[in-house]
């Protein structure tokens, strides 16, 4: 089990790392609707829906963060550990 500081330290991480796919879904809603409502105002719904590529390939990030902030914490502190006992037994040289 992890002392209390460390596991301050991983719980502190880990509300920073959702908090930042908070910000960047907000940001993501925010523009992607201005693009939609750019695309609309200028072609009155008319024309090619060339917002989808921003949006859609955007999105493709926004799924990936997701991941990493509220899935893949458990890989992520696997590999850590994995990484910290490699260097305990082979300390890096300065």
């Amino acid at each position: 089990m992890l002392p209390e500081t460390e596991m301050w330290r991983v719980a502190r991480k880990r509300a920073e790392d959702k908090a930042g796919f908070v910000v960047h879904l907000s940001m993501y809603v925010i523009v992607n609707s201005f693009l939609v409502f750019l695309w609309w105002s200028t072609s009155g719904g008319t024309a090619f829906p060339w917002f989808v590529f921003p949006l859609f390939g955007w999105g493709i990030g926004i799924v990936a963060h997701f991941m990493g902030a509220f899935l893949g914490t458990g890989i992520t502190d696997r590999m850590a550990r994995r990484e910290f006992e490699r260097m305990r037994q082979h300390p890096p040289r300065a």
